[in-house]
């Protein structure tokens, strides 16, 4: 499983020009899921996710957490994360789930996300096209693979 978290001041999905979910302050997550994820790694991401110390406190130090800061998540589904460009220069997204297991992981994602943080997040569709409209803060932008864990 990978996510991209982004650190913005506003974030908001958009379907066929409809606002489907949008944020305040906070954290931006785009999720790509590979057949071999399950739980152990929804459960790994998700508590970085919610620790992730990368909001600024009095002395503009990243000390706080989403959860101390009161923020806000939004949660887009990527597949596009899983490319692989090792051969030529059209990415292979052999690596991405069906859209049936993505999608079950995908809600078991939310579903653990929204516990541990004690808040619903938003979410954008998913297998939609959607347009994500952010304004970084920062920018700070971390990447994280739970299969490679550093």
């Amino acid at each position: 499983m990978r996510i991209l978290v982004q650190k913005v001041k506003k974030a908001k999905v958009l379907v066929s020009d409809q606002i489907i979910s949008k944020i305040d302050k906070g954290l931006l997550i785009f999720l790509g899921v590979e057949d071999e994820d399950n739980e152990n790694d929804i459960e790994w991401l998700v508590k970085k996710i919610i620790n992730l110390r990368i909001f600024n406190d009095s002395n503009r130090i990243m000390n706080f957490s989403v959860k101390d800061i009161d923020g806000e998540i939004l949660i887009v589904s990527q597949f596009t994360l899983m490319a692989s460009i090792k051969k030529g220069n059209r990415p292979s997204y052999i690596k991405a789930s069906g859209k049936y297991f993505a999608k079950k992981m995908y809600e078991k994602f939310v579903e653990n996300l929204d516990n541990s943080f004690g808040k619903k997040t938003k979410c954008g569709v998913f297998n939609a096209n959607m347009e994500v409209k952010l304004i970084n803060d920062g920018p700070v932008t971390i990447w994280m693979d739970s299969k490679n864990k550093q």
